[in-house]
């Protein structure tokens, strides 16, 4: 296994989509009302990229893995209900998917370290995440590694739970 996590390119949009189509339908297999309401989509992928904010997870060249990771943006954020742990600057991780040949093998939270890596280098030592009441990996995977439940937050008329991560500076 040789993973690498880099920022995505407008020629990484259709598999990313295809890695999330396919955790959409797992989703809704699990009986899981997230992303179940055409959201994400392929507009949402290519917008994270015209943005620059889409990073995918490989093994050697194939893509496995997508997520996108925005500074300071999350407008849905400002109204947590509840109490962030900081009120400064912030990297926010959405949409992390992994392909079906993927899953089981802790990639999940290798991206979630990466993000972690990556945030900690834009010099940004917090990192607010959201997920489903229902996503019950992902938010095993939050307490694993130390994120901490803030409240609720509302996107498209759902409440999700919001967690936030402090990192430590690298000396």
């Amino acid at each position: 296994m040789n993973y690498n996590f880099r920022k995505a390119t407008l020629e990484d949009a259709n598999i990313i989509w295809t890695i999330l189509e396919q955790a959409i339908n797992r989703r809704k297999q699990d009986g899981s009302e997230q992303w179940q309401d055409g959201y994400p989509n392929i507009s949402v992928v290519k917008n994270d990229l015209q943005k620059e904010s889409g990073y995918v997870l490989t093994d050697n060249d194939l893509i496995i893995g997508y997520a996108s990771i925005v500074f300071n943006d999350e407008p849905a954020y400002s109204e947590l209900k509840g109490t962030w742990l900081t009120t400064g600057h912030f990297a926010v991780l959405h949409r992390l998917a992994l392909s079906e040949d993927s899953l089981g093998k802790g990639l999940a939270k290798k991206i979630m370290l990466y993000a972690e890596e990556v945030a900690a280098a834009n010099n940004i030592f917090s990192i607010k995440v959201d997920t489903n009441f229902d996503n019950i990996p992902m938010l095993k995977i939050f307490e694993k590694l130390g994120y901490i439940y803030c409240g609720e937050v509302e996107f498209r008329g759902s409440k999700r739970k919001a967690f936030e991560k402090i990192l430590t500076p690298i000396a």
